[in-house]
């Protein structure tokens, strides 16, 4: 059995509205597991992006701890946390995020020319050949399809070798053709190098291709009781 790579103990996120107080998330226990492909679905306002966001980092918890690879994040600084996303957790979102003035080989490298990181040139080949971008390379973001584009931001995330892929509905904007393929040469290539995916979807179709689903509701994990 793999190792636990992300937990959470107890994890709340409240937001003071006004008089009201949002449980964004209350009280979320969870283990994932190192190369687990998760996937997280439920009603918007649910709690996923939240979950999502503290899992990588960018948010900070009410009360509770998350672990990452061994680090406790509730303990981090802004600093701690910055190096935390830059080198142990990758983000795909859905609007791709990509630099207009950049061409896609650009783009990709970018994270680690910003670190100050060692760029892995065969790597970096190898996902663009692994995701169909071998001839793109040269290319800028308005010259690309939506598929492309969000091939470019999952090569992106993986150049950096983290140990988790966090993906907040990234085939939003496509198709159902192109959102199914993006998902499987996404599942394909975090299983060889030995990453941690978790998505994001409302799609239920893509939600069944992973190891598990994990369903909130009301900012807890629905359970089917």
């Amino acid at each position: 059995m793999e190792n636990i790579i992300v937990k959470t103990e107890s994890l709340k996120k409240y937001y003071e509205i006004g008089p009201h107080t949002v449980k964004a998330l209350d009280g979320v226990d969870l283990e994932i597991r190192e190369r687990e492909f998760i996937s997280i679905i439920g009603k918007s306002g649910c709690g996923k992006s939240t979950l999502l966001h503290m899992i990588g980092g960018l948010d900070s918890p009410t009360s509770g701890t998350v672990i990452v690879d061994g680090m406790n994040l509730s303990k981090m600084n802004q600093e701690q946390l910055a190096l935390f996303r830059r080198r142990k957790a990758s983000f795909i979102f859905q609007q791709y995020n990509l630099i207009p003035d950049l061409n896609v080989y650009d783009n990709i490298i970018f994270p680690l020319e910003l670190d100050g990181g060692h760029i892995d040139t065969s790597l970096i080949q190898e996902l663009l050949t692994a995701l169909h971008l071998e001839d793109k390379a040269g290319m800028f973001p308005s010259m690309l399809s939506g598929g492309e584009q969000q091939r470019t931001a999952i090569a992106r995330a993986l150049a950096v070798k983290p140990a988790i892929l966090l993906a907040d509905e990234p085939t939003g904007n496509l198709d159902t053709s192109a959102s199914h393929e993006v998902i499987g040469l996404l599942k394909v290539i975090a299983k060889k190098y030995r990453q941690t995916l978790i998505v994001i979807t409302h799609d239920l179709d893509i939600a069944q291709m992973a190891d598990r689903t994990i369903q909130l509701q009301n900012g807890k994990i629905w359970r089917g009781e």
